[in-house]
Parts: C-alpha cells; sequence; structure tokens
C-alpha cells in the first residue's frame, strides 16, 4: 500500500536509506524466496522536487509502516493519505473520492480524534488554523475530540508556491494535503541522549542523532551483536544497546576502555546513566593486529564505527615509531614492567585502516551482516564524486553524504556481506586495494588529511566575477548542510 511520508528537513541523504534499512528490519522483503537485497518503490508528488520532505513509498502492510515510522529519526510521519490537491476544492473533491469502507472505521461515535495542521515552506496564523480546520465539515466525523491522547491523529499538510530563494527545495505550485496518520518518529530521544548531557565525552564522541541513524542502517535490534573497532567513549555502541542490540567494542588506547576519568566517569557509566545494558566486553585492541584467535569468523552481525581519518584524531597503531620503521625489532615487555604498561603507537594511514576494517568485517560478520562506517571526502573543485573502498566480500547499498564544509564531508557507508570469507578473496580483496591507493587522493595513503581540509581553500584567493567559478554547484538547502 502506498503512504505519504514525510520526512524533517535535514539529513537528506540519509532519509531514504534509513527507512529501507527499518522496511528490511521490520519484515518489508520477507515473502521474497530468493533473499536478496532490495529498496522500496518511491514516487514523488505532483510539481515535488526529489528533495522535498514529502515522498511516497510502498509498505507491505500498515504495521510496518508504523514500526518504520515510529523508530525512524528522520520520518516526520507515515500516513494513509486521504486526499490530495492544489487547492482546498480539489482536496474535497479528492477526500470525497476516497473510498468509504476505509474511512468510516476512522469516524465512528466511539472514537477519538484530533486534526493538526503542518506547513513547508510558510508560515499559517491560528485563525488561519481554526479556517483549515473548519473547512472539513464535509468529513463526517462522530467521535469525540482528544487534543492530548486520541485514538486517531490526522493532518492537514500544506506546502506553498514560493519558489527557489529561500533556502528550501524549489515547489512549482502549492500542494495540500489530508490523511491520518499511522506512524511518527519519536523524537524525545535525542533531548534523553544529547551528548551535552552525557557523563564522559571524548573529543570525538559521535553526535547522538547521526549514532542512531547508523545503529538504524545497520538494523541493531534484539538478538543481535554489535562491534566498533574504534570505540572512544562508546557513543555508537549506547545507541545500537538502546535498542536491545548486545554490544562489544575495542579501542588502541587503554585509558580510554579502562580508566576514563574515574570510576564514574568512564565508558561504563555512560551506559549505566541510560540505564542500558553494558557492553559484552570492552578490549584494548588494533585494527591493524586483531586479537580474535585463528578460525574464528562470522561473529557479528553489524559493525559499526567511525575510524579515525586525522581531522579530529588521527589513527594509532601497534609497534611505535622505530619499529615501524625498522630502526629497532620485536620486543617483550618484562614481567616486572607489565602493570599499567601502556604499549607504545605509531601512526596509522586512512588507507591502511580501512583495508584492515573491510578484512575484519569480512572475517567477522554472519552473511548479510552489516558495515556501517564514515569515509572521508576531500573535493576541489566541490563538485567531484568520490571513489570508496571496495571489498568481494561487501555489496554497497547506501552513500550518504555529511557536508561539513567547502572541502570537506564524510560520507556514511552502509555495506552488506554477500559472500563468505576466502584465502581467494582475501588476495583479491589485497589487489583491490591497491589499485584503490593508486588511483585516490594523495593524503589517503600518507593520512594528511588535516591539512588538506584546513588549508585555505582555492576559491578564497579569487575576486571579481571569477569568484564564484570554484564554488559548490549542489544546491544549498538547509537539511543538507545539518
Amino acid at each position: 500500500m502506498w503512504y505519504l511520508c514525510v520526512f524533517y528537513h535535514r539529513l537528506l541523504d540519509y532519509r531514504k536509506p534509513e527507512v529501507e534499512s527499518l522496511a528490511e528490519l521490520f519484515g518489508a522483503f520477507d515473502d521474497d524466496p530468493h533473499g536478496q537485497q532490495h529498496s522500496l518503490e518511491w514516487k514523488l508528488p505532483e510539481h515535488h522536487h526529489p528533495d522535498s520532505p514529502f515522498h511516497f513509498v510502498n509498505l507491505p502492510s500498515e504495521d510496518i509502516a508504523r514500526s518504520v515510522a515510529n523508530r525512524s529519526m528522520l520520518v516526520k510521519g507515515l500516513f494513509e493519505l486521504w486526499g490530495e490537491g492544489n487547492s482546498y476544492e480539489e482536496l474535497e473533491e479528492s477526500i470525497k473520492g476516497y473510498p468509504e469502507e476505509r474511512k468510516l472505521p476512522y469516524l465512528n461515535s466511539d472514537s477519538t480524534f484530533r486534526i493538526s495542521i503542518d506547513t513547508f515552506g510558510k508560515v499559517m496564523s491560528f485563525t488561519e488554523h481554526n479556517e483549515r480546520i473548519r473547512g472539513l465539515s464535509y468529513i463526517p466525523f462522530k467521535g469525540r475530540v482528544n487534543l492530548k491522547n486520541p485514538e486517531h491523529n490526522f493532518w492537514i499538510m500544506e506546502t506553498d508556491d514560493y519558489g527557489s530563494h529561500n533556502g528550501l527545495p524549489p515547489v512549482v505550485q502549492k500542494r495540500i494535503f489530508f490523511g491520518r496518520e499511522v506512524g511518527a518518529a519519536d523524537r524525545k530521544l535525542l533531548p534523553t541522549y544529547e551528548l551535552k548531557s552525557r557523563n564522559y565525552l571524548g573529543p570525538t564522541a559521535m553526535d547522538a542523532e547521526v549514532a542512531f541513524l547508523m545503529a538504524n542502517q545497520a538494523k541493531a535490534t534484539h538478538g543481535k551483536l554489535v562491534y566498533d573497532p574504534f570505540v572512544g567513549t562508546g557513543s555508537i555502541l549506547v545507541a545500537a544497546a538502546h535498542f536491545g542490540a548486545m554490544t562489544m567494542g575495542a579501542d588502541i588506547d587503554i585509558r580510554v576502555v579502562r580508566d576514563g576519568r574515574g570510576p564514574d566517569c568512564n565508558v561504563w557509566s555512560n551506559f549505566k546513566q541510560y540505564g542500558l545494558p553494558m557492553p559484552i566486553s570492552l578490549l584494548r585492541a588494533d585494527n591493524n593486529l586483531p586479537p580474535w584467535r585463528p578460525g574464528l569468523s562470522e561473529v557479528f552481525d553489524a559493525i559499526i564505527c567511525d575510524p579515525p581519518y586525522g581531522v579530529r584524531a588521527g589513527g594509532r597503531k601497534s609497534g611505535g615509531r622505530k619499529l615501524l620503521k625498522g630502526v629497532v625489532g620485536p620486543y617483550t615487555v618484562p614481567d616486572e614492567k607489565r602493570t599499567n604498561h601502556i604499549p607504545s603507537t605509531g601512526a596509522y594511514s586512512l588507507a591502511e585502516c580501512v583495508h584492515d576494517l573491510l578484512d575484519l568485517a569480512a572475517k567477522m560478520l554472519v552473511m548479510d551482516g552489516r558495515l556501517v562506517y564514515f569515509y572521508p571526502v576531500v573535493r576541489d573543485d566541490g563538485s567531484s564524486s568520490p571513489s570508496f573502498p571496495e571489498h568481494p566480500c561487501f555489496k554497497l547499498i547506501a552513500s550518504c553524504e555529511q557536508i561539513l564544509s567547502f572541502r570537506y564531508s564524510r560520507v556514511l557507508l552502509t555495506m552488506v556481506k554477500i559472500k563468505p570469507y576466502t584465502d581467494d578473496i582475501a588476495e583479491s580483496a589485497r589487489l583491490k586495494h591497491m589499485d584503490f591507493k593508486e588511483n585516490h587522493l594523495k593524503w589517503l595513503e600518507e593520512g594528511n588529511l588535516h591539512s588538506a581540509v584546513f588549508s585555505p581553500a582555492d576559491h578564497n584567493s579569487s575576486s571579481g566575477d571569477d569568484g564564484n567559478c570554484g564554488k559548490e554547484v549542489k544546491p544549498k538547502y538547509r537539511g543538507k548542510y545539518v
């Protein structure tokens, strides 16, 4: 059945992939005998831009639609559409033409209801609100009005023909929708989990909203085991644990995973703060030298992480500079010095880090398990399409860009494991990685992303009429930059 999906106007690239991941989680494609990866059917309303918050989506049942909407971070609501039009006269005609047998169960005298109004691209006064609601007198509501806790919530949603210069996607013609709310996002989670009230934070703690989006992309839920190899202060695992997943993390800095800032200010205290199940384990482990015993495979249902790529924090691996350069050989820490010993580490380039991450995920994810991670992008001209790491075990199903500055953005990549890990695949992955390094930007191997991001942009030195030639060509909607 087709539903009207109304999004919050933020993180535009993330909206559809989140809905599709949640639809798969709640069984939208369970009837497929081949078990292949699917995408939902989407349609745009008449005269609407693809970046509009209004879309039509085809979902198998109302129960699935409600589950998707209630868990989503970016879906304002999913609605059974009773009518639409370019004017209120067209809207009335459309509503009257909607099948009576679909409307009557929600209009009976034993029910309670509320009519709400939402606008996009315009502001409506209280008087106009009342006029719009009184204009629906042709709908035979027989139930009682309940503004606080109604059984059925109906919405009038209106856009305006505001043109294209107010920071919103252009709308050619006004459109009005009326429908019954099936489900809506629980945005109350965000104030509860916001970083400013969290016990233990680090410089790279993941924003709560984005962490929940990553958990949704990974389909975190009860009975699944989620692993973060760069756990830091645990922000991503907190989001996964909120949805009921079992969690496990690792970090190369033992001071983060063991000590924190004291017994009541550490990674564990973040889970205790929200009453969440504690992680199964937090390891001091090196992504470059994974601690798993030989032969161990297919343990995790999802791996979610934000690898260190050298902007706010650089990657580190075990060994120290002298050891990694071959100046000294491997050594064993004497027994008398092992207490509170902090191992030496050296620089860990982004290219090596991502290769090790993909290799880890190929071994340790179950079939159809998901790898969800951020990957940085630096653009010299503001418009070139980036290339992303590949692996024979994985299929890339979503890439969601978050623009952070003129030259720098990060892309949330969601990959699904489609093949088991073998020695042949490991060799193929190594060759793909070498080819990727040779044909990619220089900063990828050198790990000099920080200077690439914060060096003066070329367009700043231009002047006159040529000053706009290097600027970004993408539409500058507010939601793109949030």
